[in-house]
């Protein structure tokens, strides 16, 4: 590192904080995925799908909405759509609404699927992170998750703090 460089490099305690979130951010989405996969059967990108429309208005979303809440792209959701749908879990169907083609919506099985799956992921989502942390530290962790994820992606930011709802 040339020292006339005006790069802001890192002070010591921002990049031992920085090291911190790094780790927390590469171990804890394995954590949680490894739960759902052994009681559950699901990846963590399937619970968000089904977890999305089980709070959507009629547990339904158009594709493009939910593809936002869930986090991922039209074809990666396409792909997760698919298998749920084997599962008996979710149908695709074609929608007018706001312009949009298509649509998923959760079926009873997989509403039943969803409330089956939802208790141990949030008993594995307390152990984790919750009751490891203090009410203002989780208070804290999420004002500051807020902050980065609009800064990263504001249309993400915008649907999560509305909720899966169609637009």
């Amino acid at each position: 590192m040339a020292q006339n460089d005006d790069t802001p490099w890192l002070a010591p305690d921002e990049l031992r904080d920085w090291k911190w979130l790094m780790a927390l951010l590469e171990t804890l989405p394995s954590a949680l995925d490894a739960q759902l996969k052994r009681d559950a059967g699901l990846n963590t990108f399937e619970y968000l799908v089904l977890a999305g429309l089980s709070e959507a208005p009629d547990r339904a979303l158009p594709l493009s909405l939910l593809a936002t809440f869930a986090q991922g792209s039209l074809s990666r959701l396409s792909h997760a759509v698919s298998r749920l749908e084997e599962q008996g879990w979710v149908v695709r169907r074609p929608t007018h609404q706001a312009g949009r083609r298509s649509e998923a919506a959760l079926t009873d099985a997989g509403w039943k699927k969803v409330q089956e799956t939802a208790p141990g992921h949030v008993r594995e989502v307390r152990r984790l992170v919750i009751d490891t942390l203090s009410p203002d530290q989780v208070r804290v962790l999420g004002a500051s998750a807020r902050k980065v994820v609009a800064t990263i992606d504001p249309e993400l930011a915008t649907a999560l703090a509305n909720g899966p709802r169609p637009v």
